[in-house]
């Protein structure tokens, strides 16, 4: 029975063959919306690398001049003013002698090793910078043209990422950041001030070593004269050699101590150029300070260095720091977050898009080695604070004591040199008048001069310990509370 309208095997057999042999058709491209697409990616790119850093180099200068730039600007006749307490602001000639503080604004605004280290400042704030910023998205674009497929559309696949991880550190990383910049300011600001006070201690031994030197040079020529007449004496039979021995020994003694102090003025002399940024052998005039009066006790002078110096200060500011350490490496322990959206269209046209989430498992590691180091940093810097500490008040101590010895011996100098300037006196009077002899005059006025000599290096101590005693605490003896 066949039913009316159906086929038979052949006629299947034969439509299925018909159907298996004719070409299934291609679906036409969409070559607009592919051509738009690279289009949006290639403005995309443009566009952002349009606020991109270009390269510059900059080779480096071997021809600077010490005398060129920030000391140009010093040598003028408007006041110089640099914001730090213990500088004021003054006009600043190197054709006029110079008081401590010019020698210590110079230092400050030409010394080499300075302006390294305000270079180097600048690269703690562009890590400031970089710790406020935002991190990038990531973008992934891929695309996959069939070879032989069915469907033959080319496939797109895209994805934006976002870590999420350094959002939710970026306030303690921005906060670490900021306290490493406020620590190495405050360490430009203590080797500013340690250099400074180290020209000013050059500056004070200059002077010093000068009347020194004319002193010196009065009793080698006064040694010298007495061995000449001395070597006289003996050739004729009227000195015993004895005598010209000792004449000679103390010529000896006398050139030597000149020598000395002819050296010690050159390396000092030597010392203040360079720490001023100026050329060597420059021609400097200094002006000579007042003596400083004492100083307070050890007690008042360790609070002022606890508020004042600028490394106990830089401390804290590396103590804060890594405080903000500790804090992100606790949260570093929570798992790292990165939130995708991701979007594709396969062969056959299917659009499809979705977000996607990956995080580490903190299952075995939760930072907690990381946690560990950096508790042990804090502990380290804790120590280190407390022992800076110690040594700033056992230094200030030893300073104060030092100081008070220096200031009695100068008193007693300083008593006994009206008496030793009158008999010097009398003495080269009466050898004048041939009451006295002339090495009994001369004798005299050498013990004078040694009596200045030793007052000379007093008062050369006393400004040096000052001086360094302000150092020690972070603040001129000008301010000290007394």
């Amino acid at each position: 029975m066949r039913v009316k309208g159906a086929k038979t095997g052949t006629e299947i057999d034969r439509t299925c063959r018909t159907s298996i042999n004719r070409k299934i058709p291609r679906r036409p491209r969409n070559r607009s919306s592919q051509g738009l697409l690279i289009f949006s990616l290639l403005a995309s790119t443009a566009l952002v690398l349009s606020g991109c850093a270009t390269y510059r180099p900059q080779p480096l200068d071997n021809s600077a001049d010490p005398l060129k730039g920030p000391v140009v600007a010093a040598i003028t006749q408007e006041p110089v003013t640099i914001d730090r307490v213990w500088l004021k602001p003054a006009v600043v000639d190197l054709a006029r002698p110079l008081d401590g503080n010019a020698v210590a604004i110079l230092t400050v605004l030409a010394n080499p090793d300075l302006k390294a280290l305000r270079q180097r400042a600048g690269v703690a704030d562009a890590q400031v910078f970089a710790a406020g910023l935002l991190p990038d998205p990531t973008i992934s674009v891929g695309a996959s043209l069939p070879i032989s497929a069915p469907d033959t559309l080319t496939s797109f696949a895209g994805a934006l990422a976002l870590d999420l991880n350094a959002l939710r550190t970026r306030g303690v990383s921005r906060q670490k950041a900021q306290a490493e910049s406020r620590r190495v300011r405050l360490d430009l600001v203590w080797s500013e001030w340690q250099t400074a006070g180290q020209a000013r201690i050059q500056a004070a031994r200059i002077i010093s070593l000068k009347r020194r030197r004319t002193l010196e040079t009065l009793s080698q020529r006064a040694a010298q004269s007495l061995l000449d007449r001395s070597l006289r004496a003996a050739g004729r039979g009227d000195l015993p050699a004895d005598r010209v021995q000792a004449a000679r020994i103390a010529a000896f003694d006398s050139a030597n101590r000149l020598r000395t102090v002819e050296a010690d003025l050159v390396a000092a002399e030597s010392e203040l150029t360079k720490l001023m940024g100026l050329p060597p052998n420059y021609p400097l005039r200094l002006s000579e300070s007042h003596l400083p009066a004492p100083p307070p006790d050890t007690a008042r002078l360790f609070a002022i260095a606890l508020s004042q110096r600028a490394d106990l200060q830089a401390l804290r500011a590396g103590y804060a720091a890594q405080e903000a350490a500790v804090h992100k490496a606790v949260l570093d322990q929570f798992p790292n977050l990165t939130l995708s959206i991701d979007g594709n269209r396969d062969n056959s046209g299917i659009v499809s898009a979705g977000p996607s989430v990956n995080f580490t498992l903190p299952l075995w590691n939760r930072n907690r080695g990381g946690i560990a180091i950096e508790l042990a940093t804090r502990a380290a810097l804790n120590a280190e604070y407390q022992a800076r500490l110690f040594q700033t008040r056992a230094e200030i101590a030893r300073a104060v004591t030092g100081l008070a010895l220096v200031r009695r011996r100068h008193a007693r100098s300083v008593a006994d040199l009206a008496a030793l300037r009158q008999m010097a006196t009398a003495s080269r009077h009466a050898a004048d008048r041939g009451d006295l002899s002339l090495e009994t005059a001369e004798v005299a006025e050498q013990t004078l001069r040694d009596r200045e000599l030793a007052i000379a290096q007093d008062e050369q101590a006393i400004r040096e310990q000052t001086i360094a005693l302000e150092l020690l605490t972070g603040l001129p003896e000008e301010l000290w509370p007394r």
